[in-house]
């Protein structure tokens, strides 16, 4: 894994994502219950993107770059294998958030530092950006959210109101960028 190419994506690249291999098993999803995370048993195979999910998603990120914000892919040589997403949009009351919008490894590549890569370059976009904190709405996951928690995230401060409309079950967090 050491020939991981990191770089900017552009727009006719955001097609390549739905190469991204995103299936997994899940076993478990996060609530929030009174401030804590409780963690409760779901089974659920994720096999393949849905299409319209997918298309909206790469809509999300060509929005993304017309407003100045930034999507980095991880290749393995001129495989798209890992994509992430940086807003260059201020959120919260403090204005002190930038939203870290998609983070995507394939299944063969992770456990080989490639998401922790891309949350690096997120964390130096949102620096880079003027910010003090990316907000992630992350999908509750047990997996996912454990991910965000084992790089320095823990629960927002300040929860986004339209994003926890969109996404009611997302588990809110925030990860300082310094």
């Amino acid at each position: 894994m050491n020939n991981i190419l990191y770089r900017s994506l552009r727009y006719e690249d955001l097609s390549l994502i739905r190469d991204i291999d995103r299936s997994e098993e899940i076993f478990s999803m996060y609530k929030l219950k009174e401030g804590r995370l409780i963690a409760e048993p779901h089974r659920e195979s994720v096999t393949d993107w849905d299409e319209v999910e997918l298309e909206q998603l790469i809509l999300n990120q060509q929005v993304i770059l017309q407003n100045k914000g930034v999507v980095i892919g991880a290749f393995d040589h001129q495989k798209l294998i890992g994509a992430a997403s940086v807003e260059n949009l201020r959120r919260g009351n403090s204005a002190a958030y930038f939203k870290l919008d998609i983070l995507y490894v394939s299944k063969r590549y992770r456990g080989h530092r490639i998401g922790k890569h891309l949350m690096n370059f997120c964390k130096t976009i949102g620096r880079n950006f003027g910010g003090d904190k990316l907000y992630i709405s992350a999908t509750p996951t047990k997996h996912t959210v454990d991910f965000y928690m084992r790089h320095g995230a823990v629960l927002a401060e300040e929860t986004d109101t339209a994003l926890l409309e969109k996404e009611p079950d997302d588990i809110h967090l925030e990860l300082f960028v310094g």
